[in-house]
């Protein structure tokens, strides 16, 4: 099953995580650093994300969420956003071909309504052709913020009428874009960066995080399956002593 050397030690299925998130960062100073537009380096980061992506579910991890695109992202050059989008495009239409015979179950999250109308209509095509699927639940945040989606999940029970004597814990977390999975186990962000930028501030609350010095054009399995093992050394207390 590994794609290392034999020799190499796999951590145990039962010590895994559960839910990962990953922060997706670094696609454009990995292409400065070559002297290549960061469109390339975005290239190169989708090719990456899908090997990923694949990797989590042959592993066994139940739900990856993965940063695609914030809600500050549109505040990039418009050249670079008409290119992440055209690559979005690009994933959509052959997701619904390369994932075809895996068993991965999409899903975006996000506020999709300032996409294109194409791009919709494709992200929705994707989640009702993974809809059955068993396997993995892949999250694919796009035109995403963790505080927009608290904001969405208020506005929503308001416009239910659910009584602010009502509303709890439980109630908000059914109103996310996550709702009814499990809290995130680990965050893990390659490219040097050491903080959160806005990604599932609610579902985090007790997670693990690894940070790494790794670009993520660059990120192979062998780099998460050190995540893993990190992960895997921690003593998980929830607060308790």
């Amino acid at each position: 099953m590994s794609l290392f050397k034999k020799r190499q030690t796999l951590v145990p299925e039962e010590y895994l995580p559960q839910n990962v998130g990953i922060i997706m960062d670094g696609n454009g100073r990995w292409a400065k650093k070559r002297g290549l537009p960061r469109t390339a380096g975005h290239v190169t980061g989708a090719k990456v994300f899908r090997k990923i992506a694949k990797y989590c579910d042959r592993r066994g991890i139940k739900v990856l969420t993965v940063y695609a695109f914030s809600t500050e992202n549109w505040k990039r050059p418009q050249a670079e956003i008409d290119s992440i989008m055209n690559l979005l495009r690009d994933y959509l239409k052959e997701s619904l071909s390369d994932f075809k015979h895996e068993n991965i179950c999409t899903r975006f999250i996000g506020d999709r309504t300032q996409l294109a109308e194409d791009i919709q209509a494709l992200m929705a095509e994707a989640e009702e052709s993974t809809a059955e699927k068993t396997g993995m639940i892949l999250n694919i945040a796009i035109n995403y913020g963790g505080r927009a989606e608290i904001v969405n999940a208020v506005r929503s029970m308001m416009s239910e009428g659910i009584s602010p004597e009502d509303v709890t814990e439980q109630t908000l977390e059914q109103h996310l874009y996550t709702a009814g999975q499990p809290e995130v186990d680990l965050i893990l962000r390659p490219s040097g960066e050491y903080r959160l930028s806005n990604y599932l501030i609610w579902q985090c609350a007790y997670a693990e995080y690894v940070f790494m010095d790794v670009l993520w054009p660059d990120f192979t399995e062998k780099d998460l399956e050190k995540a893993f093992t990190e992960y895997a050394r921690r003593n998980r207390r929830f607060g308790g002593v």
